[in-house]
């Protein structure tokens, strides 16, 4: 029986959906303090960086026919590869959790009928989701995505066309590589999990140019939305701004349908990288425990300042999927499968320390690039000085 593939629209769809997102508008909240032009310049470029590395990184599970976590396994060893599958479910579930708060929060900005109730409501779209599976969300994901497209652009009208001039926006001062730093972490935050999709395509290749082009200008979008918001209305809840616009229904289904398409990702990207840790685990049953488990997390627990978090992700992240373009793209080992990459992992730990010590720098490029550069020219000292020694 010929296995069922996605087509480049159906991936372009699924990333569609991964962009329109309630946390990207609000990440865009903060880059207001740097006015409109330099905001703009910085979403641009860190997503300029953060989507190059989407790409490679889908690349590689895409043409290998591997989930995510499988691919880290060739870099990493098979059990030196379980601690950024573990990393990996932690980090999506966590996600899974911030999702359904922040668009239970903005829910109930517009209908009030009680954060927890919309967090049900979420939680449980999202588990149909899964349900119904990725390879088969075709047609709900083309009405899904179509609806927020239109209603994104009514969103837009109301923030960039709505009258009102630009606001003095109040707030910490950030830097520009800071705010560089903040537009690469989200699509940072993919990497671990594109290939979960691309190695269900047709055709890899196209799937995931378009997956992360999409992604990369949906996002864009969306940053600059909230951005936007914050400038010329005065308002980072993106709700009061729905409300005040007098959107309405329109308000609530941009809300709860831009959460679950995204937060759908999530969740089950939780269950196929458990997979890799306990192979006999079915992947659709993680990723409804990892959705009960994120819906039970945001009803009791606050999530307001997501910073901390996405660094955290790039900090663990970044040097991971550095470590893997400079083992398939540059140096194109084919190594046995042994236990334990050694060499790997010590690079990797290296990258994490440099990427927070990093934070501590500022760059105008952010962290991200300069810690990844590091890491693929330590991947090829390393593999000059001991890759004879390791194919002897």
């Amino acid at each position: 029986m010929e296995t069922k593939r996605t087509s480049v629209f159906e991936n372009g769809l699924i990333w569609f959906g991964a962009g329109v997102s309630i946390a990207e508008i609000l990440t865009g909240t903060y880059l207001a303090p740097l006015g409109f032009e330099r905001g703009l310049a910085a979403i641009l470029i860190g997503h300029l960086i953060g989507c190059l590395m989407m790409f490679c990184a889908g690349m590689i599970g895409g043409k290998m026919r591997k989930s995510a976590m499988e691919t880290v396994k060739m870099s990493f060893g098979q059990k030196g590869g379980l601690l950024f599958a573990f990393l990996n479910v932690l980090q999506l579930v966590g996600w899974t959790a911030i999702m359904i708060y922040d668009g239970a929060l903005a829910a109930d900005g517009t209908f009030a009928v009680g954060a927890w109730v919309w967090c049900l409501v979420i939680g449980a779209l999202i588990i149909l989701w899964i349900a119904v599976g990725v390879t088969n969300l075709g047609k709900i994901n083309t009405v899904a995505m179509a609806a927020l497209f239109i209603l994104t652009i009514l969103l837009c009208r109301v923030i960039f066309f709505g009258g009102a001039g630009a606001e003095s926006v109040s707030g910490d001062a950030m830097s520009f590589g800071a705010a560089v730093e903040l537009s690469v972490a989200m699509p940072l935050s993919w990497l671990p999990v594109i290939s979960d999709y691309t190695r269900e395509a047709e055709k890899p290749v196209k799937a995931t140019a378009a997956s992360v082009i999409v992604y990369g200008l949906v996002s864009c979008w969306m940053y600059v939305i909230g951005m936007g918001a914050a400038i010329y209305t005065g308002e980072t809840d993106i709700a009061v701004i729905m409300v005040k616009a007098g959107l309405g229904i329109a308000a609530l289904l941009i809300v709860i349908f831009s959460t679950v398409t995204t937060t759908f990702l999530d969740a089950y990207s939780a269950g196929v990288s458990a997979e890799s840790i306990f192979p006999k685990l079915k992947g659709s049953h993680v990723g409804i425990a990892a959705t009960v488990i994120g819906t039970i997390a945001a009803i009791l627990f606050p999530m307001d300042d997501i910073t901390d978090f996405l660094y955290l992700i790039g900090s663990v992240f970044a040097p991971m999927i550095a470590v893997q373009i400079a083992d398939v793209f540059i140096l194109k080992r084919n190594r046995r499968a042994a236990d334990f990459d050694w060499m790997n992992l010590v690079i990797w730990l290296i990258g994490f320390v440099v990427y927070r010590w990093l934070m501590t720098v500022d760059t105008p490029v952010g962290n991200t690039l300069p810690d990844m550069v590091i890491i693929v020219i330590l991947c090829l000292i390393a593999n000059a000085v001991f890759g004879k020694k390791e194919n002897a």
